[in-house]
């Protein structure tokens, strides 16, 4: 009876909880109440899912900081041909961040003409809603590239980025007249290597492929595809790795500039935010389940009732997480770390198996403390394990990814040496300071949210193509070995007038 007895306990406990925090605080004072994002500019910032942000505020004037339930109803409407105002053809989704705000996100089926966001709590406006757009709000399918690459930077308010400036400062004058040949001596290895040579040429991406393994060139033709049909891209031509390793060393003579997915000490291949990330902001609300909005508000627990461990899962890519396998049996009471699969070490697998099944992401966050060790190359999961709310515990390591200058040890994650020799050591203070790791957590949350988000993963490829071409030397031209990438076939279904009177594509619906 003793355990039914404390749950009851704790039940009234958090039931009094409730009462005491919120028995009032549904008394939202919708005027003080914070609405933002980019979400509510349809008209001018043209992004696979829109999203923004509430963050009610009581009578007291004080943000909430818990969860208020679902009292948030949001509708997008927008006029039809004949200038009625009816629902817009969207789908919508209100997530709870579980700490008082909420993300809003929609997505588009239609170009929608004078859209209107109404966001009601209790059938009252909330800040100022109705939010109002003059003009054309187009789907993320339309091919209406609306202006020059630098007005659609300037309406995206994207900001300039260090690493951009760095990678690019060995690549002041770019020839590939005279590069072209030494990139496909040096790099056309088809069993070892995989990467292709784009031109954009009048706003048309061509491109060739060389290498065995190249069907990841779909991520990088999803993204230059998605960036043609929203602004006019200059001419250009660029390689890209289609691998995870940087290939171009920088003791290399010449120096090639080839953009990848991942970075390091010892080479300078110029960043590219991940096909993991890119993926992920291209298919919100699409076929992707994980993406960086769904990670702040899928995690169930807040942090004090997070267990007080670390947690790893993930496969043998590297010998530093079968060490993290040995020091989870000699710690268990400080970590849970298990592998999923066995390819690298198969002939270890009992050592340091069984393998375990795989646990969703989002349960990850059940545990206060997230692991982060490199795979083959940097682990693409940090910028995800940072929006989840857990203090990360990151391992030093040679590579890293477009964003990783901007994040600082001890401010936004917890450092590790590569061996992984003072892990316990980090996992223990940890434990015993939980005030400042949970600083520390929020730290690195509150930097994935502002700057990891999909807005700012469309902003970082704007830019680095724009500073981009300011080095090429030659004339662009297409290579008559070269592809054309088209547009996806409902691209061209769009009507692109811009005018507010002669849009046709809303469908009326009440």
């Amino acid at each position: 009876m003793a355990p039914m007895f404390t749950f009851l306990l704790r039940l009234i406990f958090l039931l009094f909880s409730i009462f005491l925090n919120y028995g009032c605080s549904f008394d939202i004072d919708v005027s003080k109440t914070r609405v933002w994002g980019p979400g509510l500019h349809p008209e001018t910032i043209v992004l696979p899912a829109r999203y923004f942000f509430i963050h009610p505020v009581d009578k007291n004037n004080v943000s909430l900081e818990q969860s208020p339930g679902d009292v948030f109803k949001v509708k997008i409407l927008g006029k039809s041909s004949t200038g009625q105002l009816v629902n817009g053809r969207a789908s919508i989704q209100v997530l709870d961040r579980k700490d008082g705000s909420f993300i809003v996100r929609y997505k588009l089926h239609d170009s929608v003409r004078d859209l209107e966001i109404h966001i009601q709590y209790n059938d009252r406006h909330v800040a100022g809603s109705p939010f109002q757009t003059q003009g054309v709000s187009f789907a993320e399918e339309c091919d209406c590239p609306k202006n020059k690459l630098t007005e659609w930077l300037e309406d995206m308010e994207c900001p300039m980025y260090d690493q951009i400036n760095q990678d690019l400062k060995p690549f002041r004058r770019v020839m590939f007249s005279k590069l072209y040949p030494v990139f496909i001596e040096r790099f056309n290895q088809p069993e070892s290597m995989s990467l292709c040579n784009y031109i954009l040429k009048d706003n048309k991406i061509f491109r060739r492929c060389f290498g065995k393994h190249v069907g990841f060139k779909m991520f990088i033709d999803a993204i230059l595809l998605s960036l043609a049909r929203k602004t006019c891209l200059p001419d250009m031509e660029i390689f890209f790795n289609l691998g995870d390793w940087p290939l171009s060393p920088s003791a290399g003579r010449p120096l090639l500039p080839l953009f990848s997915w991942c970075g390091s000490d010892d080479t300078v291949d110029i960043h590219l935010p991940t096909y993991d990330i890119t993926e992920s902001s291209l298919q919100c609300m699409g076929r992707v389940m994980l993406d960086m909005l769904s990670v702040q508000t899928s995690v169930d627990r807040p942090w004090d009732d997070r267990e007080p461990k670390a947690f790893w899962r993930g496969r043998d890519s590297r010998r530093e997480r079968l060490r993290l396998v040995e020091l989870s049996r000699k710690h268990p009471e400080l970590l849970n770390a298990s592998l999923t699969n066995f390819f690298f070490y198969r002939s270890e697998e009992e050592i340091y198996g069984p393998k375990e099944k795989h646990v969703s992401f989002f349960k990850f966050f059940d545990y206060k403390y997230q692991i982060n060790v490199d795979g083959t190359v940097a682990a693409y999961r940090f910028p995800y394990l940072l929006g989840g709310g857990s203090m990360v515990i990151k391992q030093d390591s040679k590579y890293h990814e477009h964003f990783y200058g901007l994040v600082k040890p001890w401010q936004h994650y917890v450092p590790v040496k590569h061996d992984l020799s003072d892990l316990i050591e980090r996992i223990r203070w940890a434990h015993d300071n939980d005030v400042e790791a949970k600083k520390i957590a929020q730290a690195g949350q509150k930097f994935a949210q502002e700057n990891l988000m999909p807005k700012d993963i469309f902003c970082y490829h704007g830019r680095l193509l724009q500073e981009w071409t300011k080095r090429l030397v030659d004339p662009v031209e297409v290579r008559p070995e070269m592809e054309m990438v088209p547009q996806p076939s409902d691209s061209a279904k769009c009507n692109c007038e811009r005018s507010t009177v002669q849009v046709n594509t809303l469908k009326e619906e009440l």
